[in-house]
Order: C-alpha cells, then sequence, then structure tokens
C-alpha cells in the first residue's frame, strides 16, 4: 500500500479495488453517493472479475474518508477487502459516475 500523502489540502487520486459481494446490490450507487457528499470526482467501476474499482480525486482527507467508508463494513453487500493506491491528482476526472 502506497501511504497518504502528507498534506491535508493536497489533491490526490485514490484508486481502490473493492473485493467481495460488491455487484448488483447497489454497491456503485452507494460509493456515488458518498464521494459526492465529500466533494470527490471519479468513478465507481464494475470488474470481469467481480471486484469494484473506484478511482476517486479530490482533498487528501475527504479521499481519506471515502477509503474508510468503504471498509467501514456499513456499505451494501459484503467488502472482505480493500486494496488501494495513492498518486497526485491527474484533474482529467468530472463527477462521479457509475460504470
Amino acid at each position: 500500500m502506497t501511504p497518504l500523502p502528507s498534506s491535508d489540502a493536497e489533491t490526490v487520486r485514490l484508486a481502490a479495488w473493492v473485493h467481495g459481494l460488491v455487484q448488483g446490490v447497489g454497491f456503485r450507487w452507494w460509493t456515488r453517493s458518498r464521494a459526492l457528499e465529500l466533494g470527490l470526482v471519479g468513478h465507481a467501476t464494475n470488474t470481469a472479475d467481480g471486484r469494484v474499482r473506484v478511482v476517486a480525486e479530490g482533498p487528501r482527507s475527504a479521499a481519506g474518508r471515502l477509503l474508510e467508508l468503504l471498509r467501514s463494513g456499513e456499505t451494501p453487500g459484503r467488502v472482505t477487502l480493500v486494496v488501494e493506491s495513492w498518486e497526485p491528482a491527474r484533474g482529467d476526472l468530472r463527477g462521479f459516475e457509475e460504470r
């Protein structure tokens, strides 16, 4: 896992691979709602192997909060593992989409 950048105000990109029962249960919609509440842009995408890939950009603190929510046990379905990576924001995302 890549550690979070050090500044709360820094704009970052979080990529999270969410494992478990996360397709067909409203997980992407829930993730989009939480991300928009936090002021993040990005997408939640189903993958062929049953995972959901979440990409979110915004302030470090908001992206970190989204990661906490993904791991909270309060999501639709059942999350068994979340693997994340962090990098500088690219600025190429608008809104938050379910894909």
